[in-house]
């Protein structure tokens, strides 16, 4: 009898297991049709942020306020299953039209968040640039009010001074970047850079190390923007230092004169001693004088090969030099050099 009723049942079971199954595959395609399909409301561009520490149930339900997401507990699911839940990151997200509910959750996996942009010009100080970086409004300043030697603790480098240790570059950064994770990105990029021009270096040089090399980058970034000078000014530094002859450079004086400094250097300034006076003192300074890009450190590495010893500004404006091998035809530069300012100055030079 039990057997008999068990026939009679069979053929009604398989009916709803397979409307059960169905039912699974209608809903699972639905899900998946759902999942891939542009979000609807993100019909332009949309800044959200996932803040530190939130989970992927706080996200959709975000997401949900946010008018992002019709089915958060779909999409919550959908992470979950796929073992993502505790793998997105927190920060700050462009979504774009044509985002589905699926590559939204890969976004945030992924990290893909906005990245802001920072720029540190060549020639800059180092106080220049962290000034610029803390007052970033999306840089958190972990740095302020610190003194050089504890901003350098705080980045774990020996060094004793900081100035020309940080590259000059445009960098990246998401919202919320510690002022403090910008110059150790910085100074990674010029550890790199510098390390490659040093092991590129002319023989012979004048320099005991990639430290002096720096400094006399930076001589070279302060003393012209034109690019096709700048191995001409390295070549002039060096053959002075392989003579004995005081490199007589303005900018290393007037980094030496820091707040002093009211934009007019005096004769009296070039006599005043101070570690980076070069018109007092032989040889490099004790450190560079400001942040350098590249180009001056090919520059201070492979010096253009001349018997130049000496430069002055046109006084065109154009940021250009005069070249000399003599004392006599540098006097008669500086002569020319004065008379183009008298010139530009509209008086009459006699």
């Amino acid at each position: 009898m039990a057997r008999a009723l068990l026939k009679r049942l069979l053929p009604g079971l398989a009916v709803l297991a397979l409307a059960v199954i169905a039912a699974w595959l209608g809903w699972h395609r639905y899900e998946r049709q759902w999942l891939q399909a542009p979000i609807s409301s993100l019909v332009e561009p949309v800044t959200f942020e996932i803040p530190p520490g939130a989970s992927l149930g706080a996200v959709a339900r975000d997401l949900e306020a946010a008018g992002l997401l019709d089915r958060p507990r779909t999409w919550l699911r959908h992470g979950v299953r796929e073992g993502l839940a505790t793998r997105i990151q927190a920060g700050e997200y462009r979504l774009l039209p044509g985002t589905t509910p699926e590559t939204l959750l890969a976004q945030f996996v992924a990290g893909d968040v906005i990245l802001h942009l920072l720029t540190i010009p060549e020639g800059w100080t180092f106080r220049q640039a962290l000034a610029t970086i803390q007052a970033h409004p999306q840089i958190q300043a972990e740095l302020a009010d610190l003194p050089d030697a504890e901003v350098l603790a705080r980045l774990g480098m020996q060094a004793k001074h900081p100035e020309g240790l940080f590259f000059p570059d445009t960098y990246r950064f998401p919202r919320g970047a510690s002022d403090r994770a910008l110059l150790l990105q910085a100074h990674e990029r010029l550890e790199r850079e510098l390390a490659d021009a040093w092991s590129k270096r002319a023989p012979d040089l004048p320099l005991a190390s990639d430290y002096e090399a720096l400094i006399l980058a930076s001589l070279v970034e302060k003393e012209t923007a034109s690019a096709d000078e700048r191995p001409l000014i390295a070549g002039v530094f060096v053959n002075r230092l392989r003579r004995g002859m005081r490199l007589q450079t303005d900018p290393s004086v007037i980094y030496g004169l820091g707040a002093e400094f009211d934009g007019n250097l005096r004769r009296r300034d070039l006599v005043e001693d101070t570690p980076y006076n070069s018109y007092t003192r032989a040889g490099l300074p004790p450190t560079p004088i400001a942040l350098v890009g590249r180009e001056a450190l090919d520059a201070a590495t492979r010096p253009a090969t001349t018997r130049f010893l000496y430069f002055v500004a046109t006084g065109l404006g154009d940021g250009r030099h005069y070249f000399a091998e003599s004392l006599e035809s540098h006097n008669a530069n500086v002569a020319r050099h004065l008379a183009n300012l008298r010139g530009a100055r509209g008086v009459r030079v006699r």
